[in-house]
């Protein structure tokens, strides 16, 4: 199977739970987007770059040239139909080579910048105090 096919059929199994076990009036739900890997120097405009290690430097514009990845559009379709706050982080690290904290990508590199989860929890936390 698809492994963004794969990722729809998780998240609507996932809302269906959530609309089975879940009281709407008492419980703020919150998904984090997804964070991006950087494989690929092609898609930020440097031919033969095959990773973020040593990328200090952000992507320049508001866009990522690479375009966003296919599970965004998944995840905001399903999101779209539930009432669940997506902390939408994707475009946020997109925008630095070197914006992912996870070792679980291709090599296994871990970028781990300071800053980036940082700003995940104050975006969190502005949601939570604000509601």
């Amino acid at each position: 199977m698809d492994r963004v096919a794969a990722f729809e059929r998780a998240l609507f199994t996932w809302a269906k739970w959530i609309d089975t076990n879940i009281n709407r009036a008492k419980t703020l739900l919150f998904f984090q987007g997804i964070s991006p890997s950087h494989y690929n120097g092609t898609n930020w405009n440097e031919a033969g770059v095959k990773t973020c290690l040593g990328q200090r430097q952000r992507i320049s514009g508001s866009t990522y040239p690479g375009g966003l990845p296919p599970a965004v559009t998944v995840l905001k379709k399903v999101l779209y139909m539930k009432a669940v706050t997506l902390l939408d982080v994707t475009n946020l690290c997109l925008l630095r080579k070197d914006g992912h904290p996870s070792i679980y990508g291709l090599t296994g590199m871990d970028c781990s910048i300071p800053g980036v989860p940082d700003i995940w929890n104050q975006i969190l936390y502005n949601f939570i105090v604000t509601r």
